[in-house]
């Protein structure tokens, strides 16, 4: 895929270019579009939320996590160390925020543009994407690599003859940005929901996007298959912008109905789960025409119509994935990005790293003790 046609598929798989046009088979969802101020906040280090209307709180001062909330003391008067509301910066957001929660149920799930903060819930109290205040949000927006990488990076790895003139027109004060805050489904099966993956307006292939084993799935792919098929065709295939793209869906019970969730953009930045992109690239209709199809050379004549099925792909009982309970999804953004960057050089690297953080400390133990 050449720039244009990598940075078209990110347009198209921008949050406001889905929710439009497929209100109807989308959970519920509110636009908010963010103003400089707003977008400032989610790019300032540290995390400092605004103070709850609702509570008498006082100022925090965990030291150790880095969050804090500003609001009066107990005594209700402010300190010289008490920070202002950042809120008051951007007043019509946090508005808008606290609106939209109350007219979605009370309980929303949030995403930028093209990343959902899912990395980050780990910060969150229920543990989920689960926001039941405008704090539950900002918290989970700026604890998140994933929308970083939306507000800073967007068009990263883009290459080609056009690519200065092009990413030009792409720098992050010039993109739209938009808060999108879902209303959260009740009860939401992760095991239902999956992934697929479409080149050129064909569906290739799926796979289920909760990495563990579930041996219920196995007996419900005859009809969850049809099912994802005939969504694709009848909402999806010709009616995205794009020709390539990846989209998941929900079919909750009784698994008669087909939710889109997200869509996708085409590129090696969306996970491909149970496969390798590799695989995925190399799978094509007019390779394989049967795609799936049990049917041998023997059974087929020259008249028959060969008819491509796209991939299910389930984990099996005895497929590693299955065995992941204890390593927690996103586990790896948990780490500080020095140490992230630190271990992309090896052994070699975090050695280096420890060497300068031993530094780092010495120097500050020395200041420290000249004082």
């Amino acid at each position: 895929m050449d720039l244009e046609d990598h940075l078209n598929n990110l347009d198209s798989s921008n949050e406001p270019a889905k929710v439009q046009p497929y209100r109807s088979v989308t959970p519920k969802a509110r636009l908010i579009p963010l103003t400089d101020p707003f977008l400032e906040y989610l790019r300032s280090d540290g995390i400092l939320l605004p103070s709850e209307d609702d509570e008498d709180q006082a100022s925090l001062t965990d030291t150790d996590s880095g969050i804090f909330s500003s609001s009066s003391s107990l005594s209700g008067h402010y300190s010289e160390d008490d920070q202002p509301d950042p809120s008051l910066a951007w007043p019509e957001i946090h508005q808008k925020v606290k609106f939209v929660i109350a007219e979605l149920g009370g309980s929303v799930t949030p995403k930028l543009n093209w990343s959902a903060p899912k990395d980050a819930t780990w910060i969150n109290a229920t543990n989920s994407m689960e926001c039941r205040t405008p704090n539950d949000i900002y918290l989970l927006l700026k604890s998140s690599d994933f929308v970083t990488h939306d507000l800073e990076q967007a068009f990263d790895g883009c290459e080609g003859k056009h690519s200065s003139r092009i990413k030009s027109s792409q720098e992050p004060d010039k993109i739209p940005y938009h808060l999108v805050l879902r209303k959260t489904i009740t009860a939401f099966v992760n095991s239902l929901e999956f992934r697929c993956f479409v080149r050129a307006r064909t569906l290739l292939c799926m796979c289920q996007r909760d990495l563990n084993h579930y041996d219920f799935l196995h007996s419900l792919m005859p009809s969850l298959r049809p099912l994802i098929q005939d969504f694709f065709e009848s909402k999806l295939k010709n009616s995205f912008p794009d020709d390539s793209f990846v989209f998941d869906v929900y079919i909750p019970p009784p698994h008669q109905r087909v939710w889109l969730i997200d869509i996708n953009p085409w590129a090696p930045r969306t996970d491909p789960l149970l496969f390798s992109w590799m695989e995925i690239l190399e799978l094509s209709p007019d390779n394989d025409e049967r795609g799936n199809s049990t049917q041998s050379d023997d059974e087929l004549d020259e008249n028959t119509e060969l008819i491509f099925i796209p991939e299910f792909r389930l984990v099996k009982r005895d497929d590693p994935e299955a065995y992941s309970f204890s390593t927690p999804q996103y586990s790896a953004h948990k780490l500080p990005k020095d140490v992230v960057d630190a271990s992309g050089g090896g052994e070699s690297g975090l050695r280096e790293f420890m060497g300068q953080w031993r530094d780092i400390v010495k120097r500050q133990e020395e200041g420290t003790n000249g004082d």
